[in-house]
């Protein structure tokens, strides 16, 4: 299962926070259980330091190709740059597999 269609699973059955501040917070406050970040965000500097912080807190992180896919995965009409389960509902067992 790709990591697009775990996070429209966990946006459906769970919950999951859109956009870097909103991910950056919940790495922060531990609550994040996935981390989805996009490759072709520009500037680089704006999730340069997901992946960094991710490590800090052993939160499990994954890079994706289209920031475009990660929005329509999340349910938005605008792309994300990156995105944060926070509860994974039924995708629980999908999550795991990342590992």
């Amino acid at each position: 299962m790709d990591v697009y269609s775990i996070i429209e699973k966990a946006r459906k059955t769970g919950k999951v926070e859109k956009g870097t501040n909103e991910v950056t917070k919940a790495i922060e406050r531990g609550t994040a259980k996935l981390v989805v970040y996009a490759a072709d965000v520009s500037p680089k500097e704006i999730i340069q330091h997901i992946p960094m912080l991710c490590k800090e807190k052993k939160v499990l992180c994954k890079e994706v190709d289209s920031k475009q896919k990660l929005g329509i995965a999340v349910g938005i009409s605008v792309s994300a740059s990156s995105v944060a389960v926070i509860n994974p509902g039924d995708a629980e067992k999908d999550i795991a597999s990342l590992k």
